[in-house]
């Protein structure tokens, strides 16, 4: 008879390259559990506490400090230690008074950047699909996981629908208000969250539509005047003029 539901443990080997973990010292890791992030694009909060952070020497002690609510993801406390921390999501430590986004970086797949305690009070989310539910509103489906609910006051006029699929709005945390929106265009600034320029940073030139996402492409200016192409599913919009979050100094952005 064969398995049935998914798997609940994962190998060293297999796991994410960016993992900060040692692959001969033991078999298995932590698997993240499901949620807003797929497992190729996460890490685990316990791996964040332990191996990221330092706060633990073993998985128990980590274990112990999220229990604890120690640890807030978007401005929630997580307990649970296989909570996936994702693209753009803020973790706070307030014992300590940290705070960190975790970006794409060059060399390092995915890192926490340290950033300000004003910086800590919003993210940025990619609109993935849109749909229309019972009233005529608008849902936002944001590549966090998160669904935000646009409301029309007139249905048979869309003057509110300004929001379109690879923008990019930037939402209060813990309370998810609409404080800014990106549109995805030629001119804005983005950062690549995937493929080989993964963590660069570079302004919108040229978008080159063609049948499906993963086929157009997405062409980008470096301040030093470099261009490099990257699939649109790999563009994050992040600002218009200036870039509304901190970047680390890879990223190779330092204004134009």
């Amino acid at each position: 008879m064969g398995r049935k539901g998914p798997k609940r443990h994962l190998k060293r080997f297999p796991a994410p390259a960016f993992w900060p973990i040692p692959r001969k010292a033991y078999t298995f890791t932590v698997r993240p559990s499901p949620g807003p992030h797929p497992l190729d694009r996460c890490i685990p909060l316990l791996i964040v506490v332990r191996d990221i952070l330092k706060y633990a020497e073993t998985a128990r002690e980590a274990k112990k400090i999220i229990k604890e609510k120690r640890i807030k993801v978007d401005g929630i406390p997580r307990t649970d230690h296989k909570f996936p921390v994702g693209l753009m999501d803020v973790i706070e430590i307030p014992a300590a008074n940290e705070y960190y986004r975790v970006l794409p970086h060059p060399q390092k797949g995915l890192t926490l950047h340290p950033i300000s305690p004003e910086e800590a009070e919003f993210k940025l989310c990619r609109i993935e699909n849109k749909t229309t539910v019972k009233g005529g509103h608008i849902q936002l489906n944001l590549h966090d996981g998160r669904n935000h609910l646009i409301r029309i006051s007139d249905p048979k006029k869309r003057a509110e629908d300004i929001f379109k699929t690879m923008d990019v709005i930037k939402l209060s945390i813990p309370n998810q208000e609409i404080l800014d929106h990106i549109r995805f265009d030629e001119g804005v600034i983005a950062i690549v969250i995937g493929g080989k320029n993964i963590g660069l940073v570079g302004r919108i030139v040229e978008v080159e539509r063609r049948f499906g996402r993963h086929r157009s492409i997405v062409t980008l200016e470096t301040p030093s005047k470099d261009l490099f192409k990257t699939s649109l599913i790999y563009t994050f919009p992040i600002g218009v003029n200036e870039p509304l979050i901190s970047l680390p100094k890879e990223a190779g952005w330092s204004g134009s």
